[in-house]
């Protein structure tokens, strides 16, 4: 694609979105929030529309925000969320008006407005495909690992989302990297995901409001990744009483506070967890070789937010989560590690107009991973770091029922501390320092939502992404050039296009199409099949270049019995440029930099997703089979196409939960997938007495398939329904036929006693059997109870 591509893409997009705006008849604005009438959270994505035929509508935004234009006169408004009673709004327009509404119950600004109750019947299809919103509610009603409900985990059972392995947050989504998911709380980017090496999520399900992954036609708001983006929101905290819910479990325990500052203006939400059961193994250790060894995590959320009045919202939230990981041993060798999160981000939420909606941020994250030891006289230690600071703002124009507009700019300074080294005995100290990696990130994006017509509908949108590399740095590429601090080393930039579309072939069902370009500059690059505390972000630089990506994806949606089940069908096909690894001898040491032992290649990945999901009834649940392959070629390993080590090609979920009674829910899960390949040994032999490895193919051999039945109870302690107290008992087991599946195998060289006859033996490892777990959960509310005279 050239620049006059670019060109006239722009000016097409242009045309496509003023178009319609030159031939208008008199209309008025409908604006306002949406919002739940219990505890006041923003309502995201509720829908708004008119009974005319065809319906004109919209769906609110981030916070709850919507804006409808429509002709004066007599209209009728339906307010609509999922698991909502729906509220129908009859009033004459006039005049601008603003309707804030809190479902099921609504607070009218405007008095010559009623408000009649009535229920509405409707099926809303978006252009985005590949779009998946999750509440926690449906993450909570399935079996968990140790009982720990897990957003992410539940999101691994989606059609072409792949688990990195057996009990593993990490994730892999069609075809693409770990690190090619965009994974954002709160619109504070976290680096990594996962606690205990992966096998939970950072994310507390308390304190969690629902999550939405975008795994195809990636809108051009969200960049810097090439497969996917998962966007977590936290819960606001209830501005209408106080909430205290928590829960204790085998494992770990959770406490959640959430109450008004201004009741009905402003609230908070304070949120903790942590684990303990080593703490509470500690007795049983003592004396043995493991005394002093422990292992915890914990999490901490903290959110605000405030309405200084009609137009203006302020919102503060932060992140805190730390793994720590003590080893001890008779012989004195003392080991350390703790690896943690932490982002905070401020938010200024600005209603500039009843058209025109203005979100300002300013965010700050850091990972960072910490190893220390030592035994007697020496001492060693070896940190690696990244840390970001970054703004964004964002704009939300709804100029008339047919467009709705979004447009911004978003900037981030990098700083990576690829890995710092240093060892003390008791003569001497040593330091091996590489240097720190400085980099600034911009992306200026345009797109609009476009009704054309009742049966077509298109999301187009461009991103313009800049990337610099900056100094202080010592060049790679010409030993005497060292750049002062500021000073740009490399820089790259992208144009992105991003479209995706609906057809609608009838009231039920539809085709939809996307298409993706991405750029991406920061990079993991890992030896592992599974993303680990010590793989280490490296920035683009002058050596290593930016990932760039390109999918195809199209699908066919249809809903049957009012919406009561939902199948759909989608392929796809991405094309990945400039992919990383490490070449077939590469051995990390601490004094290496890891910039120098990448190799580059490209890949590719295509597939096919099905989905059946039943939203209705005592029955709940879907079914999901995905085929899908993934590729990689490199000059430097063999030079030909293999496998990636996430090729899985067949994946199977089947999850389902049923209400047995209004105290007894179950639900079960069962997973199937084809065997992770990896890299067999070949053979082995001795050159001067030491011995030499042969490797097979990258990825020629694979693990056997893997499956896995998990099964959960819930049994609700107190009968009354709104009760102020609520209390439930949680029973669940995991891999309930105790499938031994593998996590990994190796192979090492093993000499016969008798006759010195050197043979490969190999060894399979296999982590979690069957588990059960029992976890109690409880919420408390606070109600002032008031004697009516």
């Amino acid at each position: 694609m050239n620049y006059f591509f670019y060109k006239k893409y722009l000016i097409l997009l242009n045309l496509l979105v003023f178009s319609q705006l030159i031939f208008a008849q008199k209309k008025h604005t409908i604006s306002g929030y949406v919002k739940d009438a219990n505890t006041g959270e923003d309502l995201i994505s509720a829908t708004i529309y008119n009974a005319q035929t065809p319906p004109e509508g919209t769906v609110s935004n981030n916070y709850g925000f919507y804006s409808l234009s429509l002709p004066e006169g007599q209209q009728q408004i339906t307010f609509s969320y999922v698991g909502y009673n729906d509220i129908v709004v009859d009033f004459l327009l006039n005049k601008d008006t603003t309707i804030n509404i809190s479902l099921s119950d609504a607070i009218i600004l405007d008095s010559t407005i009623v408000v009649t109750a009535e229920k509405v019947d409707k099926n809303v299809q978006g252009t985005q495909m590949g779009t998946i919103e999750l509440s926690i509610e449906t993450a909570k009603k399935l079996p968990a690992l140790l009982g720990e409900t897990d957003i992410v985990k539940t999101l691994q059972l989606l059609p072409g989302v792949k688990a990195a392995g057996e009990g593993n947050s990490g994730f892999y989504v069609r075809g693409g990297t770990a690190d090619q998911n965009l994974v954002l709380l709160d619109e504070a980017v976290v680096y990594n995901t996962g606690h205990l090496l992966g096998f939970f999520s950072v994310f507390n399900s308390d304190a969690i409001k629902g999550a939405t992954l975008i795994k195809g036609g990636m809108p051009a708001n969200y960049g810097g990744r090439l497969s996917s983006v998962l966007d977590i929101q936290m819960k606001e905290g209830n501005n209408q009483q106080l909430i205290l819910e928590g829960g204790i479990g085998l494992v770990s325990s959770r406490l959640t506070a959430q109450a008004p500052i201004v009741k009905g203006k402003g609230s908070f939400i304070l949120s903790g967890r942590r684990t303990y059961v080593f703490d509470l193994a500690q007795p049983f250790i003592k004396g043995t070789q493991f005394e002093g060894t422990n292992y915890y995590f914990y999490d901490f959320n903290a959110k605000a937010n405030y309405r200084l009045s009609q137009k203006h919202r302020i919102f503060t939230s932060g992140y805190f989560g730390k793994d720590v990981l003590n080893l001890n041993s008779p012989s004195g060798l003392d080991f350390s590690m703790n690896w943690g999160n932490a982002t905070s981000t401020l938010r200024w939420n600005y209603l500039i107009s009843d058209k025109l909606f203005m979100n300002t941020l300013f965010i700050f994250n850091k990972y960072n991973l910490e190893i220390v030891g030592g035994q007697s006289d020496f001492k060693f230690s070896w940190r690696s770091g990244i840390v970001d600071w970054g703004t964004k703002i964002a704009f939300d124009y709804y100029p008339n029922p047919n467009h709705q507009l979004k447009f911004g700019a978003d900037y981030t300074f990098h700083t990576f501390s690829p890995s710092v080294a240093q060892a003390q005995t008791q003569d001497q100290d040593f330091t091996i320092a590489p240097d720190k990696r400085y980099a600034n990130e911009t992306g200026v994006y345009i797109l609009d939502d476009w009704k054309i017509s009742e049966k077509f509908s298109l999301n187009g949108g461009l991103r313009v992404s800049f990337f610099q590399q900056v100094g202080e740095y010592q060049s790679k590429l010409d030993t005497n050039r060292f750049y002062k601090w500021g000073e740009p080393v490399a820089t790259y930039n992208g144009f992105e296009p991003r479209l995706s579309g609906k057809i609608s072939l009838d009231k039920v069902s539809s085709f939809k199409f996307g298409l993706t370009l991405a750029n991406q500059y920061v990079h993991l690059v890992s030896n592992s099949a599974s993303t680990l505390p010590t793989d280490i972000w490296l920035p683009t630089s002058e050596i290593v270049k930016p990932q760039i990506g390109t999918q195809y994806a199209m699908g066919y949606f249809r809903n049957f019995k009012n919406n009561t089940y939902e199948t759909s069908v989608e392929t796809y096909y991405k094309q990945l440029y400039n992919q990383l690894d490490y070449s077939e001898s590469f051995t990390q040491t601490p004094d290496s930099d890891i910039e120098d032992q990448f190799i580059r290649g490209e890949g590719y990945a295509y597939g096919a997703e099905f989905l059946v999901k039943k939203n209705k009834g005592k029955l709940t649940g879907w079914v999901g089979y995905t085929y899908s392959r993934s590729f990689r070629v490199f000059d430097e390993i063999q030079g030909r196409v293999f496998p990636s080590r996430f090729d899985r090609p067949h994946d199977i979920s089947i999850v389902a939960n049923y209400d047995i009674s209004s105290r007894w829910n179950v639900g079960a899960v069962f997973v199937y997938g084809t065997g992770s390949p990896y890299t067999p040994i070949k053979s082995i032999y001795f050159i001067n007495l030491s011995p030499v490895v042969e490797y097979g193919d990258r990825n020629s051999a694979r693990l056997p398939d893997y499956h896995r039945l998990d099964i959960s109870a819930t049994y609700q302690l107190n009968k009354e329904k709104n009760a102020n107290y609520e209390s439930s008992l949680v029973f669940s087991i995991y891999n309930i036929y105790n499938r031994r599946n593998l996590f990994a195998t190796y192979t090492v060289p093993q000499s016969d006693a008798n006759t010195g006859a050197v043979a490969l033996k190999s060894y399979k490892i296999s982590l979690f059997p069957i588990i059960p777990s029992v976890t109690w959960n409880f919420k408390w509310k606070y109600s002032k109870k008031t004697n009516k005279k």
